[in-house]
């Protein structure tokens, strides 16, 4: 996936909360997920991995939204259409990967299966 732009004189904006982590947790920088209070390595290791394979999860269902959002908003039948462009300065993207985005967004509307933007260039 294509990282996003930079802005510049733009404060960034803190990731949004894990639903499931406790938020007095989260505003502790050494704590992440109570990993830090397993001693043994071999649990360490299979809570580490259950963790990364559900955000792998989110993520990939995240993308998909974001390639509906951009598909929906440069649809050419709504009088408020954004561009690539406007997609892609909202969303923090290049122009191409919104576009490439907008595609993958409109081949998941169609029900196409693809494996997501990167596949469409």
């Amino acid at each position: 996936m294509a990282e996003p732009t930079p802005r510049r004189n733009e404060p960034r904006l803190r990731p949004a909360p894990l639903l499931f982590e406790p938020a007095e947790a989260a505003s502790d920088p050494e704590h992440f997920f109570d990993l830090e209070s397993i001693d043994d390595p071999r649990a360490l290791l299979a809570r580490a991995t259950e963790l990364t394979q559900a955000f792998r999860a989110a993520t990939d269902r995240a993308v998909e939204y974001q390639a509906i959002a951009a598909a929906q908003l440069a649809d050419p039948r709504r009088f408020d259409r954004l561009t690539p462009a406007a997609i892609a300065e909202q969303a923090e993207w290049t122009e191409d990967y919104a576009k490439k985005m907008v595609e993958f967004g409109q081949d998941l509307l169609r029900g196409k299966e693809t494996s997501g933007p990167e596949s469409l260039g």
